[in-house]
This record gives C-alpha cells, structure tokens and sequence, in this order.
C-alpha cells in the first residue's frame, strides 16, 4: 500500500505544489492516483489556508476529490485543526459527507472519544502512534485498539542518521499493533530512509507533500505525483 498525504498542515508558504483549495486537492489527488497511489489522507483547509473540521469545508474536499479518483479518501482529526476535544467531537458529528478513515493521533487529547465516535458513524480510524509521545502505551491499553483500520506509525525525528534508529524502536513500542496493519513513515528528513525501511519490512507506507517537499536527489519535488512516482522506486530498492 502506498498512501499519498496530500498537504498535511502546511500552508501556501511552502511552495505553490502544495494544494489548498478542494479543486487543487482533487487535481493532486488525481495524478498521485495515476502516478502509483492507492490511498489518499487530506487535511481540509479553510479559504485562508487553516487545517478545519468543518463539515462544510469536509463535504467539498472529499466530494471534489471523489470525483476524480475512486480509491479510499480520509482525512486528520488532528488537535491542531480543533483543539478542544468537546468541540472535536461536536464537529464530527456534524459531518455530512463522511470519509473512508480518519486519523487520531492517540497521544492526544480526547483521542479514545474522537475514534470511538468515528466508528459508531462507521469511518474507518488509522491509530497516529507518534514516536517521542506515550501514543504507543495508551493505545497497547486501549479497548479500540483491535478495531482500528490500521496503525500509522509516525517517526517524528527528522534527522536521517537516526531515523532507521528511531523507526525501529517506534515498531517495537507499537508492538503487535493489536494485530492491526502498520503503515510506517517518517517526516521532513526522515521521510526517505523510513520508507525504505518501510520497503526492506513490507510494511504499508505514504509519501506526499504534508511529509516531504524534496525527491531523494534534495531537488524540490513539483508535485505529490513526483513523489509518489519517487517513492515506489526508493520502496522497491532493498
């Protein structure tokens, strides 16, 4: 499996590859799909460029999107997009167009709320263990662990000498995941040398702009296609 992040929290002053507004997200949503993706994760952004949970802002997100690919589209729940776990909640209960699967960073607040809400409404929850966090302790503890679509898996140390270093001992906290896939990935500098991890493990990886702005040659990548494209070559090499 190969997840494409489309834009994750960043914003227009990261380069103008990163789309923004719904027609921009599917047209990039589009070409990572013809380019090798079969997943896609999209942070919704309000007009001025802010992670949201609107329901209205969702609703057009995923419906441009879905009219141009027809593979599983989800979104983030981050804190960052709604801090307050009651509001959280309130938002997405609000939903009127729900996506495939939403991740929940379980290191944070609310996060036993948030992912039991979203599987009563039958959205598919990708569990966010971050490495340097206690995501991996109080999800091996959680009741929802068994019925989560899959763990993702999340190498926040973004120096690549100890990125391979940090990846495996994220994998071992993660532990048997409840027996639930993992999708390993890094960020920023450790996002190549964890997706060839990912590849050397068989285990499910992303790549995208909300993850990495440059190819593994350090050019600027000029769109999630190029880096999709990138990243099943760089997966397959052992």
């Amino acid at each position: 499996m190969m997840q494409v992040c489309l834009n994750g929290s960043r914003t227009a002053a990261d380069g103008v590859a990163v789309p923004m507004t719904p027609e921009a997200m599917a047209d990039s949503a589009a070409g990572a799909v013809a380019a090798g993706a079969t997943d896609i994760h999209v942070h919704p952004k309000t007009p001025c460029g802010r992670d949201t949970l609107s329901p209205r802002v969702l609703a057009q997100t995923l419906t441009a999107v879905r009219e141009r690919v027809a593979v599983p589209v989800g979104v983030t729940t981050g804190a960052w997009a709604e801090p307050d776990p009651a509001a959280r909640l309130e938002r997405i209960r609000g939903w009127t167009v729900l996506p495939d699967h939403a991740s929940v960073n379980w290191h944070e607040p609310g996060a036993e709320e948030t992912a039991a809400l979203l599987m009563e409404l039958g959205v598919g929850v990708e569990a966010g263990i971050w490495s340097g966090t206690d995501g991996a302790e109080r999800f091996a503890a959680s009741p929802l662990g068994p019925k989560v679509l899959r763990v993702l898996a999340e190498v926040t140390d973004t120096e690549p000498p100890d990125a391979v270093a940090s990846a495996h001992e994220l994998l071992s906290d993660v532990g048997s995941a409840h027996g639930r896939p993992v999708l390993l990935h890094g960020e920023d500098g450790s996002a190549w040398p964890v997706l060839r991890l990912a590849g050397r493990l068989g285990l499910a990886t992303r790549v995208g702009l909300e993850d990495v702005l440059v190819r593994p040659d350090g050019a600027p990548a000029g769109s999630n296609a190029e880096l999709v494209a990138a990243g099943l070559v760089e997966y397959g090499r052992m």
